[in-house]
């Protein structure tokens, strides 16, 4: 038998289950997506990412400076699930539009807007809110880790007292390979950590070594295979750090060994000599 209470609650399903349809299509007409280059991080890295954004709605999508519409990436501690303050409000992309049926890839550095300094894990989650409209991607873990260390070097500025800088190479496995790292953080007057650099491949066979140059040079050298060694130049002065160059090295002990065997593969072999018939009597 069939009761209006029944019917009501069949109205009533029915429009909810209609309700839910129409969220799922409005959050369908913008696609948002995160890829993170890395799952593991050193702490310092700057954490490069990549965020596609699809607009499969009939209108136009304009992200411009300090406009309503805006591309945002949040990220949450794994273990509470709490949000993390950014430095500062500015834009973690650069400005965009796109046209209906239309996709853009963007990239952004979490490291930028974040304090990812404390080893653990994180969720990044890519939001796009447009016309009041907030239009999610999905999240993505990500770990901070220490890394290994390797070796220490102390810089002591002499035309600014009471500040030192400490330099740490550090080591980690990334994709089945280990690659070397060149963390820095500021002591005494400042307390400043700066920008991680990935160095690149290394090979454990050699201990890589640091050294620093009166005039603000930190050079670093590691063996990048079993011929190469890898010299990369940093500039360091008070109030900042950059990369200078990179240059291959040959290792003094296998190189020549190299070189050797490489022009007697281009001359084809050592031709015999070739003597008169008398000098072999």
């Amino acid at each position: 038998m069939i009761t209006w209470r029944r019917i009501a609650r069949t109205g009533m399903s029915a429009a909810l289950m209609l309700l839910a349809t129409a969220a799922v299509a409005a959050t369908s007409e913008i696609n948002i997506g995160l890829k993170l280059s890395n799952e593991e991080f050193v702490a310092g890295e700057r954490i490069r990412c990549v965020v596609d954004v699809l607009n499969v709605s009939t209108e136009r999508v304009e992200v411009k400076g300090k406009e309503k519409d805006r591309l945002i990436i949040e990220v949450m501690r794994s273990y509470d699930h709490s949000f993390l303050e950014p430095y500062a409000e500015r834009p973690f992309v650069a400005d965009f539009y796109l046209e209906p049926n239309e996709g853009l890839k963007l990239e952004a550095y979490l490291g930028d807007h974040y304090g990812l300094r404390h080893v653990g894990r994180y969720i990044a989650r890519p939001v796009l809110i447009h016309n009041g409209t907030r239009y999610e991607g999905q999240m993505r873990a990500f770990d901070i880790v220490p890394g290994m260390l390797i070796a220490t070097a102390t810089q002591i500025f002499s035309n600014h007292p009471g500040l030192k800088r400490e330099f740490k190479l550090v080591s980690w496995s990334r994709k089945g390979k280990d690659h070397i790292f060149l963390q820095a953080q500021d002591m005494g007057t400042s307390d400043r950590i700066w920008e991680t650099f990935d160095i690149g491949l290394m090979m454990k066979t050699t201990r890589p070594t640091i050294s620093l140059l009166p005039d603000g040079t930190v050079v670093v050298l590691h063996r990048f295979d079993s011929d190469n060694f890898v010299r990369s130049e940093f500039w360091s002065v008070p109030n900042g750090i950059e990369f200078d160059r990179r240059e291959a090295v040959g290792d003094p002990e296998t190189a020549g060994t190299k070189r050797v065997r490489e022009l007697y593969e281009q001359s084809g072999g050592v031709e015999p000599k070739k003597n008169p018939w008398y000098k072999f009597w």
